[in-house]
């Protein structure tokens, strides 16, 4: 099969929706499928490249002034180029993966030329609106207006998906006609497992052998990195604890000035970028994993410090708490709440027999997210919307869910109805799909923060 994947963010962009992207093309083309990619480029100049065994067309882009590290392809000439491209490459299916300038071109594109579209959302306001330093009212106007213009975009594509079920019905309540269907990001588990070397990223970045919490993404506003190296000081009332951060990003200069003013430049390392090839190791390195994020659809880098084997601390909000079960597999703190925070991990670093079972909880969670069934269950999706197979748009065989889910509470089996040529079988937060012939209704348990 020919796969066309767009996205407004690719490698080197150091952000979750970007290493999906590069995972799902790469694993796509190592089951035998013909793989594009559309991007932007990484200067002002056009090209096309091919690594991995998956062709990059990279359009001509210019530096996000408010955002380090991003790139976008300005709109002048860009449907038109994208277009070109999309006639040129001819794919079976187009997998847009956002609604930005080259989502949107390459869904209008592959509408205007009858090519099937599966459409996948990374996307929340609160990850740009953290950027612009608006005042409250604005804030909410541009949010709201934000959400509107992605579902007027996700609405033209004949499936839409999401990567957890907290997702999915976000997506559905900001208009998207459902259902959205949720399938992991999934998790590359032959790389990221518990008997990653350790030794060398300790080495390398000057870590000492004491308890350790991690962070690992960007250093940007909605990732709340700040409420960690507020609760280092109260952890170390108890624990000889050290913080490792791993990542760069706007807010690294007041982290840095942060760890000054709570006493504990001493115990915070910071790494700066750190390669995805040393990824495995830097999660080795720490005793216990922490995301304060308030902004996450899914969390790749919560699933690749299970996949290690770690304890999480998470935020309860948005999609954690379907990947850090409390009392489970680690604990749910209230965003903002640095003195829980602080006892939570003060709880786990103290205590090895409860840091080992929940970090075998972790990789019991985690095995369900194994990336092979992420890239099956989407292959079943390509090979459903072809128009051999479906005739007409998907969609209008895919009834909205949101009544059926409306009202369930914690551990409900909750019916999602799906189209006579396909069931989908959700088991908490990961799609996996039947053949035709198989049962109408499938179902998933729904897990909410107690």
């Amino acid at each position: 099969m020919k796969v066309l994947i767009a996205n407004d963010t690719y490698p080197p962009d150091v952000n979750g929706a970007a290493y999906f992207t590069k995972r799902l093309a790469e694993g796509l083309a190592e089951r035998g499928h013909e793989v594009h990619v559309l991007c932007p480029s990484t200067s002002r100049q056009t090209e096309v490249v091919e690594r991995s065994g998956v062709v990059e067309h990279r359009m001509r882009s210019l530096a996000v002034p408010f955002h380090i590290g991003f790139r976008f392809s300005p709109p002048p000439l860009l449907y038109r180029r994208v277009l070109a491209e999309v006639e040129r490459i001819r794919p079976d299916v187009v997998h847009a993966q956002g609604h930005f300038f080259i989502g949107r071109a390459v869904i209008r594109a592959a509408k205007e030329l009858g090519i099937p579209v599966i459409a996948t959302n990374h996307f929340m306001p609160d990850n740009l609106t953290f950027y612009l330093g608006l005042p409250d009212g604005t804030e909410r106007r541009i949010t709201e207006w934000a959400w509107r213009d992605f579902a007027r975009v996700f609405n033209r594509a004949d499936i839409v998906t999401a990567p957890t079920p907290f997702a999915a019905e976000l997506a559905e309540e900001k208009g998207v006609r459902g259902p959205v269907l949720p399938i992991s990001c999934g998790m590359d588990l032959s790389r990221f497992n518990p008997g990653n070397d350790v030794d060398a990223f300790k080495l390398k970045h000057g870590i000492p052998e004491q308890p350790t919490f991690m962070y690992v993404g960007r250093l940007d506003a909605e990732k709340r990195v700040d409420e960690l190296i507020r609760a280092l000081p109260l952890v170390r009332e108890s624990v000889d604890a050290q913080l490792v951060i791993v990542g760069d990003g706007h807010e690294r200069r007041r982290l840095v000035d942060l760890a000054e003013e709570e006493g504990v430049e001493g115990y915070v390392i910071f790494t700066g970028f750190v390669p995805d090839e040393e990824l495995p190791g830097a999660y080795a390195a720490c005793d216990v994993f922490c995301n304060a994020g308030v902004a996450e659809l899914q969390s790749i880098v919560t699933l690749e410090a299970m996949a290690t084997g770690k304890p999480v601390v998470g935020a309860n909000a948005s999609a954690l708490p379907l990947l850090v079960h409390d009392g489970e597999n680690g604990h749910l703190f209230e965003p903002g709440d640095v003195d829980t925070l602080a006892s939570r991990l003060t709880e786990i670093l103290s205590d090895g027999d409860e840091r080992a079972e929940m970090g075998e909880e972790s990789l019991r969670i985690v095995a369900r997210h194994d990336i092979e069934e992420t890239l099956s269950a989407f292959e079943e999706l390509y090979e459903l919307v072809l128009p051999s197979r479906s005739g007409t748009a998907i969609r209008a065989d895919l009834p909205a869910p949101a009544s059926v889910r409306e009202g369930a509470a914690s551990g409900d089996t909750v019916g999602v109805p799906a189209p006579a040529a396909a069931s989908y079988m959700l088991a908490d937060d990961t799609l996996a799909l039947s053949g035709a012939g198989s049962p109408q209704t499938s179902t998933h348990k729904r897990r909410t923060a107690s």
